[in-house]
C-alpha cells in the first residue's frame, strides 16, 4: 500500500507539474523545437517525401498535404512519394485517397508515387532507399513533432541531403474574445473568460503539446536505443 501511494503522489506531482508549465510558454517552445531544430532547406529537392500521419481525412494528413502541396509548386521539378502503408489497387485506401487530394490541390498525378509498405518512421526510410538514389535530396514533409525523428531516421538509413519541412499550424487573426454577459444565459458567480484567451485555448493546447513532447521524447529514447538514429 505505501508503494501504490507513493506512485500516486509522485503521479499527482507530475501532473501539477505539467498544469504549472501550460501556463508558461515552455511547452510551445518545445513543440517548436522538435519541428524546426532539424529542419532546413539547404539543397533543392527531387524528391518530397509526404510521410503519412493517419487517415485520410484527418488532420495530420490534410495538414501534411497542404504543406506538400506548397512545396510542390516551389519545386515544380520534385517528384512526390506518398509513404503511407495500404493496399495500393484500392481506389479508397489512404495512400490513394492521399494522392487524390494532392492532384485536387493542383499537383500532376503522374509525378506522384508511392512507398506503402513502412509501417512506421525506420521501416519508410528503409524502403524508400530503393525508390531513390542516396545522393539525391530530399524534402520530408511531416508534424513538427515528428520531423526531429524523420530527419534522423532518414540521415541513419543513408540519406545524404535531407531537408525538411514541418507541417506547423497557423494561428487565427481574429480577436476571439467576447462579453459573457452580453450572450445572454446564467448570470452566475463562475468569472467570466470571454477576455481570457488563455484561459480559453492558451492552456488546453499547450497541456496537448506537453503530451506530444513526452510522447515523442520516449520514441526518439527507444529508437536511439535501437541505433535507428
Amino acid at each position: 500500500m505505501r508503494l501504490l501511494r507513493n506512485f500516486f503522489t509522485l503521479i499527482g506531482i507530475f501532473f501539477f507539474i505539467c498544469l504549472v508549465f501550460s501556463f508558461t510558454e515552455q511547452p510551445y517552445w518545445g513543440y517548436h523545437w522538435l519541428g524546426t531544430s532539424k529542419s532546413e532547406l539547404k539543397w533543392e529537392p527531387k524528391h518530397i517525401i509526404l510521410l503519412g500521419g493517419g487517415g485520410m481525412p484527418s488532420q495530420s494528413n490534410l495538414m501534411r498535404s497542404w504543406y506538400t502541396e506548397k512545396a510542390a509548386k516551389s519545386f515544380p521539378q520534385a517528384k512526390v512519394i506518398v509513404a503511407m502503408p495500404g493496399l495500393i489497387s484500392d481506389s479508397l485506401s489512404t495512400p490513394q485517397r492521399m494522392k487524390a487530394e494532392l492532384v485536387l490541390r493542383g499537383i500532376s498525378a503522374e509525378s506522384i508515387s508511392f512507398e506503402s509498405k513502412g509501417t512506421n518512421t525506420r521501416s519508410q526510410a528503409l524502403e524508400c532507399q530503393g525508390l531513390i538514389k542516396m545522393q539525391d535530396p530530399i524534402l520530408l514533409v511531416t508534424s513538427p513533432e515528428h520531423m526531429r525523428r524523420a530527419v534522423l531516421c532518414f540521415k541513419k538509413a543513408g540519406f545524404e541531403k535531407v531537408n525538411a519541412l514541418p507541417a506547423f499550424e497557423n494561428a487565427a487573426e481574429a480577436d476571439f474574445s467576447f462579453t459573457d454577459d452580453e450572450l445572454g444565459g446564467n448570470k452566475t458567480l463562475v468569472p467570466d473568460v470571454g477576455n481570457n484567451i488563455n484561459m480559453r485555448y492558451q492552456v488546453w493546447n499547450h497541456l496537448k503539446y506537453e503530451i506530444l513532447i513526452a510522447r515523442e521524447m520516449f520514441a526518439l529514447s527507444y529508437y536511439k536505443l535501437r541505433g535507428w538514429i
